[in-house]
């Protein structure tokens, strides 16, 4: 979600990624995790070719390993090239996982939050047609900055905005096929599990469902060194409402106070044999979409990554 992270960390501190090595190393490796595990994950990606032919654009999907697709393109599309990705989509097996409206729908400005109410609208409208599991935006923020933090973010009054605005999107669409849902936060509702629960049950629509992003709940050591438990968690609690993943990694600084960066695949702590484990078990349905890097090389290398960890957990990509 929002800005691409920057991508010239490679100069960490050897320290701190020996720790998270460390971490990873108690995730379930041996000979055992290298069987056939049964289990399925869909893997996607932004690709670097194919253009705007459909066709091409399937095929560099499955050139790049990926069985999952970011929507190719905007809400002013048209109906007949829509229809012509998504036919692409279906005949190359790859499932379209998410259309962007990022936007702020909770903004203090009423223009500001009309215009991203509207294009939370047609941008669902948009995952309809082209057959996407979902539609995904952040809640918000009270704040200046549309992704921000903000004292206003993490109160009640917000969540009820936050709920009158998600039932207003969905209410507008009806969609039959896609869902709605929202990337969960460091300082913004949805911030973790239990919140995300919460408000699945106060929206209560059929058509609202989660998008999990691990790494942006992580947001305190304790969540950091123990986030292996911390997925299973996620996935125990949001189980079938999850719609799509996103792909990241996240590191601990080791300098006061707490600093914690997101970082490409494999360079950080986050556990991906988890991870990967239990997205497997809701059936290869479920996008796994690598995001927010700067070049074709890095999301190769993060693809590598996560894959050379599912060949060790046992783990089939489609």
């Amino acid at each position: 979600m929002g800005k691409s992270s920057d991508i010239s960390r490679r100069s960490f501190n050897r320290t701190v990624i020996a720790g998270s090595a460390a971490i990873l190393a108690g995730s379930g490796k041996g000979d055992a995790a290298m069987k056939k595990s049964g289990l399925n994950v869909r893997l996607g990606g932004p690709v670097y070719a194919g253009g705007k032919d459909p066709a091409a654009w399937a095929e560099a999907h499955r050139k790049a390993g990926y069985g999952a697709a970011y929507c190719p393109v905007g809400p002013e599309a048209g109906d007949e090239e829509v229809a012509a990705y998504r036919k692409a989509a279906a005949d190359a097996g790859l499932i379209i996982t998410e259309v962007g409206a990022w936007s702020n729908p909770i903004s203090r400005n009423d223009e500001v939050r009309k215009q991203a109410i509207g294009k939370c609208v047609e941008s669902l409208e948009l995952a309809e047609r082209i057959g996407a599991a979902c539609c995904v935006n952040i809640s918000g923020s009270r704040g200046e900055q549309w992704d921000g933090p903000d004292p206003g973010n993490l109160t009640d009054a917000t969540f009820d905005l936050i709920v009158e605005t998600t039932r207003s999107i969905i209410d507008a669409v009806k969609p039959k096929e896609s869902f709605f849902t929202l990337e969960p936060m460091p300082w913004a509702y949805p911030d973790s599990p239990d919140s995300y629960l919460r408000i699945l049950k106060a929206v209560d629509r059929k058509k609202f469902g989660a998008h999990l992003d691990p790494v942006n709940m992580i947001n305190s050591p304790e969540r950091y060194f123990k986030n292996g438990d911390f997925l299973r968690e996620c996935f125990r609690k949001l189980g079938s409402h999850i719609k799509a993943c996103h792909a990241k990694d996240i590191l601990l600084q080791p300098k006061l106070t707490t600093h914690l960066d997101e970082v490409r695949p494999g360079l950080g702590a986050l556990d991906y044999p988890v991870y990967l484990t239990e997205l497997g078990k809701l059936g290869g349905s479920v996008g796994l979409m690598i995001e927010h890097l700067a070049t074709e090389e890095d999301y190769r290398l993060a693809a590598e990554y996560i894959r050379g960890k599912g060949r060790e957990t046992g783990i089939t990509f489609v």
